[in-house]
């Protein structure tokens, strides 16, 4: 079998998988004005508003990057009762995602994230000017968590794979992990954890997908070479307890660490125009996660997961890539390569 149909297999064998994604749940607000001049009491440039839309960020990227690629997928988290958390909420539903987990909590606005772009109808390229964040991230409350712990319990039956998805807005904290963690291991479902924050906290994890400054923040130390990117690799695998760590290393491309062989160095696609990287994180750990619960081995499961990452990096926004994006990007590298 080729490498590509190889590839197109496990496409085919991640379809429907059920992922359960618990975190920070983000609704990521475009607003798109036409530059009109400079403003005349500030050296600042005035926008006429254009358009705006509100993308599912976060926990819910992952969600909706997972959907896209042909997983069933459920989420758990909590939104504030607003109109950026109904907003979120609704999306999420008309993408096909199961949302019985989503909590509202009054208390709390829904963690909204506000990029203004300049550009417009007759623009092709939009910069970002601004990005404006709104977010409680003190720790939800106990009967919130709670709830959440009991969702989850109950939503392991027939999960496939659990990711844990933390931005550090509050609602990933040592309760809701042990909650989360324990049981899943012990029902044998995949865990996938991509998190800003220290990820010893969730040793025992399956996968992990941190980027290159997240890794270094748990390991205390920044990372320069290859030597000690592999050194760094390999302790924190072993600190961790998982079987698999990918570091996700921006324009260097990606490292795969496990115990069974050496470090696995994958470069960016060649030919990928970064336009905006926003999201992409969450991609990956989608696409990852995916790959890996329908039984590729972890060096196919990156290749699939750079490749994802290089469509969506391609896009404006928090953007997600389709199967039938995939199957369209793996046709022109082997077209390239033949």
């Amino acid at each position: 079998m080729t490498e590509v149909r190889r590839l197109l297999d496990i496409i085919e064998r991640w379809q429907g998988k059920r992922l359960l994604v618990v975190g920070d749940l983000v609704a990521d607000e475009h607003v798109i004005g036409r530059p009109l001049a400079v403003a005349r009491e500030a050296p600042v440039m005035v926008l006429e508003h254009v358009s705006r839309q509100v993308l599912p960020g976060g926990a819910t990227n992952v969600a909706v990057n997972a959907r896209a690629l042909g997983a069933e997928v459920h989420v758990c988290g909590v939104i504030g009762d607003d109109e950026a958390g109904r907003t979120l909420s609704d999306e999420l539903e008309r993408r096909g995602i199961g949302t019985h987990g989503v909590v509202t909590d009054p208390s709390r606005p829904t963690t909204t994230k506000t990029r203004i772009w300049a550009g417009g109808a007759q623009q092709q390229i939009q910069q970002l000017m601004l990005r404006l964040d709104r977010v409680d991230r003190s720790v939800v409350s106990d009967r919130i968590s709670a709830g959440m712990a009991i969702h989850v319990s109950n939503a392991l039956a027939g999960t496939d794979a659990l990711v844990l998805s933390d931005y550090e807005n509050g609602v990933i904290h040592p309760g809701l992990i042990e909650a989360c963690l324990h049981p899943a291991i012990e029902r044998g479902v995949l865990v996938a954890v991509d998190s800003h924050g220290d990820l010893t906290r969730f040793r025992g994890a399956t996968l992990f997908t941190p980027n290159q400054p997240e890794a270094e923040a748990t390991l205390g130390r920044s990372v320069t070479t290859q030597a000690e990117l592999n050194a760094g690799g390999a302790e924190l695998l072993a600190r961790l307890h998982a079987k698999a760590l990918l570091v996700t290393r921006g324009q260097e491309g990606m490292s795969l660490f496990t115990h069974e062989a050496m470090p696995l160095h994958v470069p960016t696609v060649a030919g990928t125009a970064t336009v905006d990287p926003t999201g992409a994180g969450d991609t990956v750990a989608a696409a990852f996660t995916l790959a890996v619960v329908a039984g590729a081995s972890l060096a196919d499961a990156v290749t699939l997961a750079s490749l994802v990452a290089s469509i969506v990096v391609a896009r404006v926004g928090t953007a997600v890539a389709s199967v039938e994006d995939l199957k369209a990007a793996l046709a022109a590298v082997n077209k390239d390569g033949s």
